[in-house]
């Protein structure tokens, strides 16, 4: 008896760290098996398949005050440069694995500015019209992210405080249709912008009201409220706006406001420095979340009730109240994001015209790690495969429209699935807290 506890007693300790290390081992060789996978395709359709064509890019729009010349680029010569680049960062990837060592992050995002380059010459080139304006492109991608960077701060809100926000496209969406109706009636955008904040924070209340007091399934909840908002704003998006839509369905657009100055810069100047006041809304949040989570009492108190609630309410924390109202200000969050929608991009509510933005927008918190820097560049990238999918389309390339139309959300899969690596979310997130 006594050899059997010996023998089993150095064993037991060391099982888990076998599993552990076995489980490291493979989650070590993902970004390997990608990046080998991606360098043989920009081998066989990049360099290889490369048209016999001159890709043309353009840094400056008609009328710019400071021009930039166009850059022509033969799209064999590039396309074999990108190509050879993702195969020695593979094989760079595949070295430093094998030796132990840890993969150097710019080398991961060498491949993929390789293999977007790459792609987009490969595009342009074969396209009829082979030139494309890169300050559009950049200028577009911005403007689609701005309700994804919303919804997936709203979600970083939610989630550091240990909520699971699944429903932020019904908090976009009821957003998106208190603006239309309030500024519509009003006659006035900046009240439709206030109006969509308090119908953000009336889908989150709910949310909490069931997930916080009641304990029911966060996720459960999210799902039930992302419905029943698309049904209700659909019914009456029939029976109310669509009978009268002069009245109800025609809110006025913010108006652009140009930074002096800042706006006139090449380039990034239109993109950044010439938005509404969502757009510069959108600046000012993500700085503030960043700032309140990481720099302040506030945050050390919001984070330590995400990870170990039991812990920080020994020391007088009140977890559910923190939830509480970190899910409410989400709300008000993602209701700036629905604004977007019926404020700046159309001047009117339709039914379901998120189309999935606030499950992109999950996508984008996931991918950015739970941080609001990392959620509002991972927005960037969606907004830019959305607005990529437009562009292609537009230059008639050979790529099938079908492709182009699933490409944001191929983006988005491959973000979430093959590319966060071991990112974890807060531990307590979706766990109600029932204090003993």
């Amino acid at each position: 008896m006594s050899t059997t506890v010996t023998a089993s007693a150095p064993g037991a300790p060391q099982a888990p760290e076998s599993a552990t290390g076995t489980r490291a081992a493979v989650r070590s060789w993902r970004p390997v098996i990608v990046f080998g996978i991606g360098a043989l395709l920009a081998l066989i359709v990049f360099a290889i398949g490369a048209p016999n064509a001159t890709a043309t890019f353009r840094f400056s729009e008609t009328g710019d005050a400071f021009g930039l010349p166009d850059l022509a680029l033969s799209a064999v010569v590039l396309g074999w440069v990108c190509a050879l680049v993702c195969v020695a960062v593979a094989v760079l990837a595949f070295l430093a694995v094998r030796a132990g060592r840890p993969l150097n992050r710019w080398l991961t995002a060498l491949f993929w500015v390789a293999f977007l380059i790459g792609f987009l010459t490969w595009v342009v080139g074969s396209a009829k019209t082979p030139n494309v304006s890169l300050a559009g492109l950049l200028a577009g991608s911005v403007t689609l992210a701005v309700p994804l960077i919303f919804g997936s701060l709203s979600g970083v809100l939610c989630e550091r405080a240990g909520v699971v926000n699944i429903a932020i496209e019904g908090q976009l969406l009821f957003g998106a249709f208190s603006a239309a109706v309030v500024g519509s009636v009003t006659q006035n955008a900046y009240a439709g912008l206030v109006a969509a904040c308090v119908a953000g924070a009336l889908v989150a209340l709910v949310l909490t009201v069931f997930s916080i007091k009641y304990y029911v399934n966060q996720i459960i909840v999210g799902v039930v409220l992302n419905v029943l908002v698309s049904g209700l704003t659909g019914f009456l998006f029939s029976t109310v706006l669509t009978r009268d839509a002069e009245l109800f369905n025609s809110p006025p657009q913010l108006p652009h406001w140009n930074i002096p100055v800042l706006a006139d810069i090449p380039v990034i100047g239109p993109i950044l420095f010439r938005q509404t006041l969502v757009g510069y809304l959108m600046y000012v949040a993500v700085i503030a979340v960043y700032i309140g989570l990481f720099h302040t009492r506030w945050g050390l108190r919001v984070r330590a009730v995400g990870e170990h609630p039991k812990a920080a309410d020994t020391v007088g924390i009140k977890v559910n109240r923190t939830r509480f109202t970190n899910v409410l200000l989400g709300g008000v969050v993602a209701g700036l994001g629905g604004a977007f929608f019926t404020l700046v991009s159309v001047s009117q509510f339709t039914k379901d015209m998120t189309g999935g933005q606030g499950f992109i927008a999950l996508a984008a918190l996931i991918f950015g790690r739970w941080n609001p820097i990392g959620a509002f560049f991972a927005a960037l990238l969606f907004g830019f495969a959305t607005n990529l999918q437009y562009v292609l389309s537009f230059l008639g390339t050979p790529v099938p429209s079908q492709f182009l139309a699933m490409l944001p959300y191929l983006v988005t899969i491959l973000a979430v699935a093959g590319l966060v690596g071991r990112s974890q979310s807060p531990a307590a997130s979706g766990v109600p807290y029932l204090k003993s």
